[in-house]
């Protein structure tokens, strides 16, 4: 097996094995810090025309805002309803920045994701403190 074959299934591995260890606040977090980080690329990405990796940095963006759409359970927070259709208006806007090319609106997209992050994480090291802030 080649050195670069066997780094890359233990960076899978360390990926698979941290995504299993992690808890739930902290996946929650991981998950919005790689939408954002998506997005900032693919708004990078869109300046320079380079629509293939915008399209596919959308796209994962997407996926990570249907999965998050998913796993909400509104039975434990119903608030959370508001919570669900902001994340399928941003799928709706990143589908829409796709086919217009618009780099404005995945930025704004980002922008709209940025504090939602900062809150979940904030949220998730209140609990890992014991609720000490």
């Amino acid at each position: 097996m080649s050195s670069a074959m066997s780094f890359g299934l233990a960076q899978a591995r360390y990926a698979a094995d941290a995504a299993v260890t992690v808890s739930p606040a902290r996946l929650l977090t991981m998950l919005y810090d790689r939408a954002v980080t998506d997005l900032g690329i693919a708004h990078e990405a869109m300046v320079r025309e380079d629509w293939a990796t915008s399209g596919q940095r959308i796209a994962n963006a997407s996926e990570i805002l249907l999965e998050l759409h998913g796993t909400l359970d509104v039975s434990a927070w119903p608030d959370g309803e508001g919570l669900g259709r902001l994340y399928l208006w941003i799928v709706s806007e990143l589908m829409q920045a796709r086919v217009r090319r618009s780099a404005q609106r995945v930025a704004d997209c980002r922008d709209l994701l940025v504090p939602l992050r900062d809150a979940w994480r904030s949220a998730g090291e209140q609990l890992a403190t014991g609720g000490a802030a």
